[in-house]
């Protein structure tokens, strides 16, 4: 009985092992997968990091040096160009979407679930927005923008954007700002200052 026992806590084992040895292969392929569609070196990618690069175009996504990223990096096919600067982090769950560009400096943090999107995603007509969509289905992403708005968004360096915040297209952030947890940012906000709620406004000044 006790050889039993011993046999089957060694399948257990085994089988364990050889499951966790898979994982870990499928994440370093993912990871590996991730690099090839950006440009940059020394950066940091995850299992949870996506990189979607619909362009194929690798310049098209570049990350700096010591900057680590949870979430998702993701470029339309119509347009979209995402820079980030070195020592910064983007983390689980945040959203970088670009149809235009998205620049992000250096030393700047993003907390999770933020979500970062330069593009109000789609058409402002009902029937263009049904016909679209439909296009959308059938063919996979659109090569054309058509009426789509879009407006480069810019991070300065050493912002802090907290969770749950979403920054809306055209939005500048100044250096040093902080943007508050659950934050909708519409507008521009000064450097070295504080802004929180939907939408977001000025609370105050920061070192």
């Amino acid at each position: 009985m006790k050889t039993i026992i011993i046999k089957l806590l060694q399948r257990i084992i085994y089988r364990t092992s050889l499951q966790n040895y898979i994982i870990r292969l499928h994440q370093q392929d993912l990871v590996k997968k991730n690099a090839q569609q950006v440009i940059g070196s020394d950066y940091t990618f995850y299992p949870e990091t996506i990189i979607s690069n619909m362009q194929n175009n690798p310049d098209n996504i570049a990350v700096g040096v010591n900057t680590h990223i949870r979430g998702t990096l993701l470029i339309y096919k119509y347009g979209g160009k995402i820079t980030i600067g070195n020592n910064s982090y983007v983390g689980d769950g945040s959203r970088i979407w670009s149809g235009e560009k998205i620049t992000i400096g250096n030393d700047v943090l993003i907390a999770h679930n933020v979500n970062v999107i330069d593009t109000q995603a789609h058409e402002l007509d009902a029937s263009e927005r049904s016909q679209r969509y439909l296009e959308l289905i059938k063919k996979g992403p659109w090569i054309n923008k058509g009426s789509i708005e879009t407006k480069a968004i810019t991070i300065h360096n050493n912002a802090w954007i907290s969770f749950n915040a979403i920054i809306l297209k055209g939005v500048t952030i100044g250096e040093g700002a902080i943007v508050a947890a659950g934050s909708v940012v519409t507008k521009d906000v000064a450097p070295y200052t504080m802004v929180a709620g939907n939408p977001a406004v000025f609370v105050k000044k920061v070192n």
